[in-house]
């Protein structure tokens, strides 16, 4: 029997009690005899619920009101009911009606959108509730900081005693799964108007607070899809493009970086209202799963009681709905609590509790038969009443399932405030007094101005993610953990002006968490990770930082640092040429565009000035008025050095590239990560599609940058080919009946892909000069597509990459793409994707005899079967010795040099100025984990990563690793801007391999 088996056996012994107490509850769940039936509403309840197992006795009726309006008023119909979907507008506008009509219902306006639709949050409680709510949040928020109480226990009772917690229910984050909204405006009338005994006692011990529309641009777009589907009932209608401005699903992996306005608007709201709980709502698997249990592994930050909060919530939700008799409805599966980037895990992190549901849905309104796999429909330990294995499944059957669980589970809660206020306050404290119990003490940033761009960024995700940050005061030396475990701790000393984030406060968890290292065995029960299994803030914005352990560090003289941009900006010196160090920063490319009309020139090579070091790849700016440039450089975070003369190195001049971003109708969100980071940067671009290249030739005429950034796991056929044409045309653009779609880019027909001529027209653009920027699947495109010669895919072995933070190396660190970076650089990997280098075009398939790169540790690999060792040669008997050719090293990123046999006549060769130059490579093996799973790594170590391949007069970037995603690798921005910003600039540079073997150069 496995751990996790026998730790929820425990679950189930230690629930005993909440099942009787379920059952207690169940029998207070009846109506109020004395309320009215809203009998129309109710009738459509059961007809549009498609088994009678699949309704509860907590909605099969709705109570009726003279004064206050039914979903009904504004759909038209009870929610839930086929064909019909409402924008975020009309969501707001029924929530608007609530209020208007109950002092049980107050809407609060929290925000908007990248596009500027508005988020709300209805807060739902008895008028008196409401009313001191204020009063209410201030003693919720001395419970959040204890440290506003001096952690005293008995201070903390009293509040306890006199507070009320805050539920708060998020819906529709990711855009497709449609149910939610109308579930929650069902939901709200009934926490509004029904006298149930259980309902009142809700009302009158908790406020539940709602979000109905998460994601509120791609909720429009939504409609907009479905009501041309309900148009066109027998043609085929196009998925979902574009959810939100820039990304699709992963809107909730964005809780670490939190780039995206809905995470912040959502995660102010919770800490404004300071709630105890943060549900998301999502549709997937049959028919109601509540991942709140999940799968280990759990995330090492949290606090320990989290997890029996999960197992308690959990597993009684389970019973209750069982007792119901809905089939369907588990909590333990396959989602691991790993990752932190879950919209529902900023409660985790910030002394909360995480929950989400999992409810069956149709991808809209319609009504359909659903034939499920075997595994969904498996009877399990933990599944023992699992779903029908075909059913019809209507959008009111996915209501009555979220609502039914949603009032039991918020039951269960206002029967138990009190125990989950003193679990808040506890967590709270924990987080307080971290440094004494398991540590460390803090988080210390060296003050370096080399990286200081890097490290205003770290701070404001520090800042988003509400922790405090603090600023030395004076020089520290404190005692710092070994690197090695048996090694002795050291002593380290910290300048004045170095960053600290104290553990001593109410969020440190989450700065633990983001901040600290990820290691996931690779032996570990879980085989399927989620998600990314490493994401160390640390490593990903290429920053020292440091893990303290001395309490001492805490007696340090230090200040609240309020705005981090007060770090960078500065400028010194005097004299007319403006020098700006490349120190791997994000904000040197949007520099040259913010400076119009200024001379900039690139050093090619290093030089000292002004008492500083400038790197190679430092800008040197002539022609530019005083005026305006002090502020662009603050508001850029970089430090510049006045000059009296221009260094004495090479240089080269550079002007802002025209860039375009160009993507397919295939899928748009992994490249939504790459428009948000030059968007947020001041990077300017067109935004053109796969359809735009194949209709366009002479793209040179036009731009010097084309960038293609991933796809998401699309293969060449499919950017090529695009969706089959066999079907109806698809359109995306603006019209009366889709007003929302066509604002971020339109066509008549999404179908067709790149095709034969925008490949000709691609590689027309190189060969003219053009640079194109290529990542993972868009990588492999233009390696299958013959634009990057001399470059294949390493295989990968076995081995095992999930979303792994990998060591690298620079190759040449003189090479303009590596300007500004030390010896390597932390890179996110998905899969451990590498590539091989070749000087000769060749096939794949097939086995070469002796090939280094067979395996570097076989010593069959360095010869021919003979006499001897490994070392001799062998000698053919009845003759004189030949010695033969020597074998010449090769490691894993070069390409095999060439002799003079495999050269003669070979039009395969590739000319010496057209062979790839490999930039970054993964390191050796021993080195290469730095954060997450890395299993049997050896078959990728030393392969490179990050190549640049040349075509015609232009070049080919290609990147195996990911350097722009999810808003998290900061610290591999710089190798995308000084690609463009440098494009002129990227010839082949001379590698070993170029020259001929030396006849005496051997092993």
């Amino acid at each position: 029997m496995t751990r996790s088996k026998l730790n929820l056996i425990v679950v189930f012994i230690l629930l005993s009690c909440t099942l009787s107490l379920s059952q207690e509850l169940n029998a207070n769940f009846a109506r109020d005899p004395g309320q009215p039936i809203d009998q129309q509403y109710t009738d459509q309840i059961h007809k549009y619920t498609t088994d009678p197992s699949f309704i509860s006795p907590l909605v099969d009726y709705l109570p009726a009101s003279k004064t206050v309006p039914t979903p009904a008023k504004v759909l038209g119909d009870v929610s839930g009911a086929p064909d019909m979907l409402p924008y975020a507008e009309d969501v707001y506008k029924y929530f608007r009606l609530l209020e208007a009509s109950s002092p049980r219902v107050k809407v609060f306006s929290i925000g908007h959108s990248e596009e500027g639709r508005e988020m709300i949050a209805v807060a739902i409680a008895d008028a008196k509730l409401l009313a001191d709510a204020k009063e209410n949040d201030a003693r919720l928020a001395k419970l959040a900081d204890p440290r506003k109480i001096g952690l005293d226990d008995a201070k903390a009772r009293q509040l306890i005693d006199q507070s009320w917690p805050v539920y708060y229910i998020t819906g529709t984050i990711h855009s497709p799964e449609t149910g939610a909204p109308t579930a929650l405006m069902e939901l709200a009338y009934r926490l509004a108007v029904d006298d149930a005994p259980y309902i009142k006692y809700i009302r009158s011990h908790m406020i539940v607070l709602i979000t109905p529309v998460v994601e509120v641009d791609g909720r429009d777009r939504m409609v907009d899809i479905y009501k041309w589907h309900k148009a066109n009932p027998d043609k085929v209608w196009p998925h979902l493009l574009y959810w939100g401005h820039y990304v699709a699903h992963d809107n909730n992996r964005d809780a670490m970086a939190m780039t995206l306005e809905l995470t912040r608007n959502v995660l102010d709201t919770y800490l404004g209202w300071h709630a105890q709980v943060l549900h998301d709502l999502h549709e997937s698997v049959p028919f109601l799963y509540d991942n709140t249990v999940g799968d280990g592994p759990y995330n090492a930050w949290v606090d320990p009681t989290l997890a029996d909060e999960w197992a308690e919530l959990g597993w009684n939700n389970v019973a209750q709905m069982q007792s119901f008799g809905m089939p369907g409805v588990f909590t333990h599966g396959d989602f691991d609590t790993w990752s932190p980037g879950y919209l529902m895990f900023l409660a985790s992190l910030h002394n909360g509790i995480s929950r989400l549901y999992e409810t069956f849905g149709n991808g809209g309104a319609d009504t359909e038969k659903r034939i499920l796999r075997p595994e969904d429909y498996a009877r399990t330990w933990y599944r023992q009443n699992p779903p029908l294995p075909v059913v019809k499944w209507s959008q009111r059957d996915n209501n009555n399932y979220e609502e039914s669980a949603l009032l039991s589970t918020i039951s269960y809660f206002s029967r138990n405030t009190h125990h989950f206020l003193e679990n808040y306050y506890a967590k709270s404290k924990r987080a307080v007094e971290k440094p004494s119990l398991e540590g460390p003490a803090a988080y210390v940033i060296p003050a370096d101005p080399a990286d200081s761009n890097r490290q205003v960024e770290l701070l404001k995700v520090l800042k988003r993610q509400h922790v405090e940050i603090e600023q030395l005061s004076e020089a520290v030396t404190a005692t710092v953990p070994a690197e090695k475990r048996g090694d002795k701790p050291k002593e380290e000393a910290f300048p004045a002006g170095s960053i600290v984030i104290r553990m001593d406060q109410p969020y440190s968890r989450v700065a633990d968490a983001l901040l600290d290292h990820q290691f996931w065995a690779a032996g570990d029960p879980q085989k399927h990770p989620y998600d990314d299994t490493g994401w160390s803030f640390s490593h990903l914005f290429n920053l020292k930082v440091v893990r303290v352990v001395d309490l001492t560090i805490l007696k340090s003289k230090m200040t609240p640092l309020d705005d981090p941009s007060t770090l960078a900006g500065k400028v010194s010196g005097s004299g007319a040429v403006l020098a700006v160090a490349n120190t791997g920063q994000i904000s040197l490319l949007p520099l040259v565009y913010k400076l119009k009309g200024a001379t900039v020139q690139v050093a090619e090579k290093s030089f000292d000035a002004d008492g500083k070091h400038f790197a190679a790849g430092s800008l040197l700016i002539t022609n530019t008025a005083d005026d305006g440039v002090t502020k662009i450089l603050h508001d850029l975070s970089l430090d510049a050095s006045r000059l009296g003369v221009l260094p004495s190195v090479p240089v080269h001049a550079v002007s802002a590239p025209r860039i375009a971003f160009m993507h397919t109708w295939l899928g748009t969100q992994t490249e939504g990560w790459w428009r948000y980071a030059f968007d947020n940067a001041g990077v300017p671009f067109d935004y053109i599609n796969t359809q735009t290249v194949a209709k366009q030739p002479n793209l040179r005429a036009k731009y010097d940058v084309i960038i293609f950034a991933p796809v998401g796991h699309a293969s060449t056929l499919e950017i090529l080919n695009g969706i089959p044409l066999w079907n109806n045309p698809m359109p995306w653009q603006k019209s009366e009946l889709t007003p929302n779609l066509g604002a971020i880019d339109s066509t008549s027909d999404i179908r067709p892909g790149l095709g034969y001529d925008g490949l000709a027209h691609l590689k027309e653009f190189v060969e003219q000069g053009g640079l194109l920027i290529t990542c993972e699947d868009t990588a492999q495109f233009a390696i299958d597509t013959g634009l990057a010669p001399g470059v294949s895919v390493a295989p990968q072995g076995d081995a095992r990459v999930v979303g792994t933070v990998l060591n690298t190396v620079f190759v040449n660190r003189e090479h303009p793409v590596a300007f500004g970076y030390g010896p390597g650089v932390p890179v996110i990997s998905a899969g451990g994707m590498a590539f091989n280098i070749s000087s000769i075009l060749g096939r794949t398939g097939g086995r070469m005899l002796m090939d280094p790169l067979t395996d570097p540790l076989d010593p069959y690999a360095k010869r021919a079967t003979g006499r001897g060792g490994v070392e001799d040669s062998d000698e053919p008997q009845g003759r004189k010795i030949a010695e033969p050719e020597p074998l010449v090293k090769q490691q894993p990123w070069e390409p095999k040099p060439l002799d003079e046999e495999q050269t003669r006549n070979n039009p395969l060769v590739i000319p010496v100025p057209s062979r790839p130059d490999v930039i970054l490579r993964f390191s050796d093996g021993k080195n290469l984990l730095l954060d997450g799973l890395l299993d049997k790594g050896g078959s990728i170590a030393e392969h490179a990563v990050v190549v640049n391949a040349h075509l015609g007069e232009g070049n080919v970037l290609l990147f195996g690793n990911n350097p722009v995603y999810r808003g998290e690798t900061i610290g591999t921005y710089a190798l995308v801007f000084n690609a463009i910003l440098n494009y002129q600039h990227l010839a082949h540079v001379s590698a070993p391999a170029d020259k001929p073997v030396p006849a005496a150069s051997s092993m």
